[in-house]
């Protein structure tokens, strides 16, 4: 069974990919898309950790 962080980690292009994945559109537009949301995740946890840190 595939680690939560190896997936995130292809998400970003960091971890190499799986030979058997499937390589299909779809499959490839929904990497696309978890990928954007993902990223997008991350700057609102670093936007809300630097809120954070200047209200104190």
């Amino acid at each position: 069974m595939k680690s939560i962080w190896q997936q995130i980690l292809r998400y970003l292009y960091i971890g190499k990919k799986d030979p058997n994945a499937p390589k299909t559109r779809y499959v490839a537009m929904m990497h696309g898309m978890n990928r954007i949301s993902l990223l997008l995740f991350i700057i609102a946890i670093i936007i809300m950790v630097i809120r954070l840190i200047r209200r104190h």
